[in-house]
């Protein structure tokens, strides 16, 4: 039960993570001055999303032998982790390509 747990939230708090960096990023930039009550709206949309994607790719994750003791569960929760970082990361690139295709061939429809 403890495993399936790791499981859970490591790739949640990793498809989480993925979710905020462009966010943290325009922070440190300067890019956002204050948080302001629309940040709540995306915040919670965000979460909504960062849940329905661990529960798709979370049985996509198989790890075979995990081990015995703190160390294990460790490992454990740093590869689900970065696995629910990367597939969260696949799915934002693949949306915004699929987004720019889009925007190039609306831009050459006007000209």
């Amino acid at each position: 039960m403890a495993e399936l747990v790791l499981k859970l939230l490591g790739i949640l708090f990793g498809v989480l993570a993925r979710t905020l960096v462009p966010y943290l990023r325009k922070l440190k930039q300067g890019k956002v001055k204050k948080f302001w009550n629309g940040y709540w709206i995306q915040a919670v949309a965000s979460l909504a999303l960062g849940v329905m994607t661990t529960l798709l790719i979370f049985p996509q994750f198989n790890v075979t032998k995990t081990g015995i003791g703190l160390e294990a569960s460790v490992k454990l929760f740093c590869l689900a982790f970065g696995f629910g970082f990367g597939c969260n990361s696949i799915i934002a690139e693949a949306a915004k390509w699929t987004s720019l295709a889009g925007r190039q061939g609306k831009g050459k429809q006007n000209e």
